[in-house]
């Protein structure tokens, strides 16, 4: 099935982030996310809007047959954001030195509709937002019992650096580390 990969600065991700939440609307709408008021569809509808205002904001969008059945977003991640800093000397100081230096990408979400996942289009979409960054390291946390996405990043070279929560009603996340994005 052919698919066709398209990357969004803020700008253009705001024109279809109508299709982006309806993704993540079929995505989380199973447990344990359904109810949870931390993965309502008004929840990630804010955390989505304001983030494509954050610098070097991309996403790159999978589409057939025209719709969009997966995505994946990012930003270059602030050296100051609560959840990184939090982590504290678990972070290697050539890594906190490459944050600093806006050399880190924050993936911040990735997902495939249901029936097109386990066909490698999460992975295809996760290289190729990372091949078009300039940033040297990615980063990104990861849900400790969303078990499928937690091994698929470790298969992919991730290193978990520790636990943290990015709110106080969010769940547990590892944060993970991709040494190298260079191919």
């Amino acid at each position: 099935m052919d698919t066709e990969f398209q990357r969004h600065d803020g700008r253009s991700a705001a024109n279809i982030a109508d299709e982006l939440i309806e993704v993540y609307a079929r995505v989380y709408a199973m447990p344990p996310y359904a109810g949870d008021p931390f993965f309502s569809v008004a929840s990630f509808r804010g955390r989505l809007e304001a983030a494509f205002d954050t610098y070097g904001f991309e996403t790159v969008t999978a589409r057939r047959k025209g719709r969009i059945v997966g995505y994946v977003h990012g930003a270059t991640l602030p050296a100051d954001k609560p959840w990184w800093t939090s982590l504290g000397d678990r972070r290697p100081e050539k890594l906190r030195e490459m944050a600093e230096a806006d050399q880190v990408f924050w993936l911040r979400e990735l997902m495939v509709l249901p029936e097109h996942a386990n066909q490698g289009l999460g992975r295809r979409l996760h290289d190729t937002v990372i091949a078009g960054r300039t940033e040297s390291v990615t980063t990104l946390t990861c849900i400790v019992d969303n078990q499928p996405a937690h091994d698929a990043y470790l298969r992919w070279g991730y290193a978990i650096m520790g636990q943290i929560k990015h709110a106080p009603e969010s769940p547990v996340y590892d944060a993970m580390v991709l040494p190298s994005t260079r191919r």
